[in-house]
């Protein structure tokens, strides 16, 4: 087997191109479906059934702390981590029309997938987890480095070729694989200190809220912010983003990743908040389209939503640091969690995947337009229906807000369930030139 940086020579010569873009493109399908299956089951479900018992018992610690890091694990990692993944082989290799080793990306694939499910089942089951999770955490980052040395060896510069500047979307998506990575450092070092001197497969409280915040802005945002900045103006029609701002965002991610290890809350948190407003105003969010949205094949709705996620990174910002400044407000951190990750990060996916992803798995079209918009509306509407709940809730400003807890999980899972199934029915469609040709 070649080496993952070195590109595969077992595809024909006729046709090389189609085949290896079929290939490629059953490679993101498997990423996709993965992640959907991590999304629905381990994600959705158990973090529905974790409020349920959150709500009855009216208080936030009323589940096991190992199964919310697990619903955690499995909502990041599972799905977004395996939608970055899958994407990341596909676009960033496309980038510079280079391709990449298709033997080890789907190498790749299996070891994230397996390291992913045995770090859940460990956190719920408690089952042989002292093997388990420093097991798993060796896998995830056994496939972070295939994926990282396949894609660095695609994009080697020819010998004599010269030296181009490095676009500014790839220089965020590069700061979100650097958070991706010492996301998965952590883990690792976590998981090997809970086997050897741990009593339970659970991360303390004080590490399990820095490894929350490097992971959801030191990992996930930047790569939302890097492709945000390549098609957001492109998409919703908005003048592209000015030259400096990919430069002064990785800054304040690498500042507030580095003031978060240190344990500097607050500091850490005012980075947060100068990241959104920058982010909000070079990519235009606040003003009007300067061309027409690009819309075909789904709902028109579609550069309203992408304005409303980048909203809701703004409200996680200001939470997050209303969380750092005073810790009293115990319902301020969990709302700023949630406002990003489900409406920041999952409002991202909902609304650029339909867009994107139908393209990129062999050309097919969206199933079902509709089905994008009533997702979207019920993914705002939990979103909205937790956020002020555990802000309410949490510090007893108004008791009945518990309640609205799991009916807020009830509806974001509806909306996760119309996003996999209108996804699914259109990775089973056939591509759009074959159903043409039909």
């Amino acid at each position: 087997m070649p080496a993952p940086g070195q590109p595969e020579r077992a595809l024909p010569l006729v046709g090389d191109t189609r085949v290896y873009e079929l290939r490629l493109a059953r490679l993101l399908m498997a990423f996709l479906v993965s992640g959907l299956i991590f999304l629905l089951g381990p994600g959705s479900f158990l973090g529905l059934w974790n409020l349920m018992a959150i709500s009855q018992r009216q208080a936030a610690l009323a589940v096991s702390p190992a199964w919310l890091q697990a619903h955690g694990h499995a909502e990041v990692f599972g799905w977004v981590g395996s939608f970055i993944l899958g994407i990341g082989f596909h676009s960033l290799t496309r980038q510079n029309q280079a391709r990449v080793n298709l033997t080890w990306a789907w190498a790749c694939w299996a070891l994230w997938t397996a390291g992913v499910a045995l770090r859940w089942l460990a956190g719920v089951a408690a089952w042989h987890w002292r093997v388990i999770l420093p097991l798993a955490g060796g896998l995830e980052l056994a496939a972070f480095a295939i994926f990282h040395r396949t894609v660095r060896g695609a994009h080697r510069r020819a010998p004599g070729a010269p030296r181009e500047p490095l676009p500014g979307w790839i220089l965020l998506v590069l700061t979100g694989v650097c958070g991706f990575l010492l996301t998965l450092v952590l883990h690792f070092g976590a998981d090997v200190y809970l086997a050897g001197w741990g009593s339970a497969p659970l991360v303390g409280p004080g590490w399990d809220v820095r490894l929350v915040t490097i992971m959801t802005w030191t990992f996930l945002v930047p790569f939302v912010l890097g492709f945000s900045t390549r098609w957001f103006p492109i998409f919703a029609g908005l003048r592209p983003a000015p030259a400096w701002a990919p430069r002064r965002l990785a800054a304040c991610v690498a500042a507030g990743a580095v003031l978060t290890i240190a344990g500097a809350a607050a500091a850490a948190a005012l980075c947060w908040m100068a990241l959104a407003l920058i982010a909000v105003w070079a990519l235009g969010v606040v003003r009007p389209s300067v061309q027409p949205p690009k819309t075909q094949g789904i709902h028109p709705s579609f550069p309203y939503f992408l304005r409303i996620a980048y909203c809701w990174l703004a409200v996680a910002a200001a939470l997050n640091l209303w969380a750092a400044l005073a810790p009293a407000a115990t319902g301020a951190a969990g709302a700023g969690r949630h406002a990003l990750t489900v409406g920041f990060i999952a409002g991202m996916i909902l609304t650029i995947g339909p867009r994107i992803l139908p393209a990129f798995s062999g050309m097919r079209t969206l199933f079902s337009p509709g089905l994008m918009l009533a997702a979207l509306v019920l993914l705002q509407a939990g979103c909205t229906l937790r956020v002020a709940g555990e802000v309410l809730a949490y510090p007893g400003w108004l008791p009945g807000a518990w309640h609205w807890l799991p009916v807020s999980a009830g509806v974001e899972v509806a909306a996760l369930a119309l996003f996999a199934c209108n996804l699914a029915a259109t990775l089973l469609r056939p591509p759009e030139h074959l159903r043409r040709v039909r």
